[in-house]
């Protein structure tokens, strides 16, 4: 993947992951970040098959991994503070403001976040 960073929200992916067209056309020539937790939220659904498991693992390869370090934990910690956000998804949102990098996102509760560059996809 080259061209334009992009930090995708794990709803982005599950969209990919169900083919849906225009997100398949959005990422192509995009390198995509994910948080580490959207890399662990892809596998919160129950009794999912060995070949889906090998999908999202290899969904996972192709994208950059950016891990929970210690000035992501800052940020995350003056988002909960100071904001109603579930913890993922400030993880998620702080991950996206220390790298400078725009979340790529369905979810609308992110638009409330100073500082954070999104791009709010609408189905």
């Amino acid at each position: 993947m080259n061209g334009i960073r992009i930090i995708c929200d794990t709803n982005v992916l599950i969209h990919l992951l169900n083919n849906n067209s225009d997100v398949v056309d959005f990422l192509t020539e995009k390198q995509v970040f994910i948080s580490a937790v959207t890399e662990l939220e892809l596998f919160g659904k129950p009794n999912m098959s060995k070949e889906n498991i090998t999908i999202i693992n290899d969904l996972i390869d192709s994208c950059y991994i950016l891990d929970l370090t210690q000035p992501v934990k800052q940020i995350v910690k003056k988002l909960i503070q100071k904001q109603k956000i579930k913890l993922p998804d400030a993880i998620i949102a702080a991950t996206a403001i220390y790298s400078d990098i725009p979340l790529v996102t369905f979810d609308s509760g992110f638009s409330n976040i100073k500082g954070l560059k999104l791009v709010l996809l609408n189905l």
